[in-house]
């Protein structure tokens, strides 16, 4: 059964109702009927937001299918399609074996009950055999790292201990595909090494995966193709380098929308990003110069602002995380800001190789998320000499350079005796 078709969908759609206010709880007749005639027309797209349309594609076995693209694009609607979570609109989708999802993790979860019980409850619901449950009960528990508390009832656990247990319950299953939405940014840096791991076990013992990412290093290194979803749509199929190359394309592309018009941002818009400003002192941005970023912002009230984060993330030309720039982190949270004006992250030594990257953007006041708008803006790094050496630093290690130094000392008698000295 190698290489045949073990996933297949047809012509796949998906399509909302997008709810609209209405005024008063009661409804006369003629409304109630009008709501009526307006839902008879959902299929034939005369009202509603398709969140998928008309995509076509097959999986074989053993394949590592990535699926990329935006938020909003239609990604997590494909996998709870095929997840069997929600019906295609129009289409068909079509799945050999078992099928295990790593998707909304935890649904199901009894806060009353222990984790062990929940344990056994969540791998019924997800399919499991108790027998099954029985045999990796302990594998489950040793990898989620909460053995301690596992007869603790979970409404006392912290958010970080759900999620661990819950994913390590969906990633014991023993499905012949195994569908994977975003899962790996769950719990700590450690945790989230297992995560991948456990993935990557899984795809070496010759099963189906279909992995959505916004970690494009991540998809790169797992998948063995890709496709990209723009707008419901399917736009790109093939090598996963050629469609991560159309995706960076794409998204750079939207950093020229100006972001007074930028609909794809969360946050309550009590401050609202309104254009980003970069340069150096030559105005450039320059490998080992300084280097500032401005944030323009107004915000939702005249009234001055109170208590406000600000960061910045920037991610290299696959959408690979660099590093973040963060006023909480550098202990600058600002107690006041006016209504209108601009941020400034200054960045001393610009320790970036030279390329191509993109910045996303972030603010809360409050404590509350107040605007996110990924890929706000794109930048290039020039050559620069950053140890003022004449010496050009190599571009095939990564995107950062570190500041550093070396220095030399003559071996001690004792070194020189016992050989230490050569290691």
């Amino acid at each position: 059964m190698t290489g045949e078709s073990v996933v297949r969908a047809e012509g796949l759609g998906k399509l909302y109702r997008i709810a609209r206010s209405g005024g008063p709880e009661g409804r006369s007749f003629a409304e109630g009927a009008r709501r009526l005639l307006r839902a008879s027309n959902w299929s034939r797209g005369r009202e509603g937001f398709w969140a998928l349309r008309d995509v076509s594609f097959d999986v074989r076995q053993g394949e590592i299918l990535g699926i990329v693209g935006a938020n909003g694009a239609g990604k997590s609607t494909l996998l709870k399609i095929l997840a069997r979570i929600t019906d295609p609109t129009e289409g068909c989708a079509e799945i050999r074996g078992r099928l295990g999802s790593l998707l909304e993790v935890g649904t199901g979860f009894h806060p009353e009950l222990t984790g062990r019980d929940n344990v056994m409850l969540n791998g019924a619901i997800l399919g499991m055999r108790r027998s099954e449950i029985a045999r990796r009960f302990d594998e489950i528990v040793e990898f989620s790292g909460i053995e301690r508390f596992i007869d603790v009832p979970v409404k006392f656990y912290s958010s970080g201990m759900y999620v661990r247990l819950a994913f390590s319950i969906a990633a014991h299953l023993d499905p012949d595909v195994l569908v994977v939405d975003e899962v790996l940014a769950v719990g700590d840096i450690d945790f989230q090494r297992k995560c991948l791991g456990r993935i990557d076990e899984v795809a070496h013992t010759g099963r189906t995966i279909i992995f959505v990412s916004h970690n494009l290093a991540t998809v790169s290194a797992l998948c063995s193709r890709a496709i990209l979803i723009e707008k419901g749509r399917l736009v790109a199929e093939g090598s996963v380098r050629s469609v991560l190359e159309r995706y960076v394309a794409s998204t750079v592309a939207h950093t020229g929308t100006s972001l007074r018009e930028r609909l794809d941002r969360r946050g309550s818009g009590r401050v609202r990003f309104t254009g980003v400003r970069a340069g150096g002192p030559s105005g450039a941005l320059v490998v080992g110069e300084d280097a500032e970023f401005w944030l323009d912002y107004d915000a939702d009230a005249p009234s001055d602002l109170a208590n406000v984060m600000v960061g910045v993330a920037v991610y290299g030309g696959m959408g690979e995380p660099i590093f973040v720039c963060s006023s909480r982190v550098s202990g600058q949270d600002f107690e006041a800001a006016p209504s209108e004006g601009a941020f400034c992250c200054s960045i001393p030594r610009l320790p970036l190789l030279p390329g191509h990257y993109t910045l996303n953007v972030y603010a809360e006041v409050n404590g509350l998320l107040a605007d996110w708008i990924e890929n706000a803006y794109a930048f290039d790094v020039v050559e620069g000499d950053f140890f003022g050496s004449g010496q050009l630093p190599p571009d095939s290690h990564g995107s950062l350079i570190v500041n550093h130094s070396w220095s030399v000392a003559p071996a001690t008698p004792v070194e020189v005796a016992t050989g230490q000295a050569n290691g």
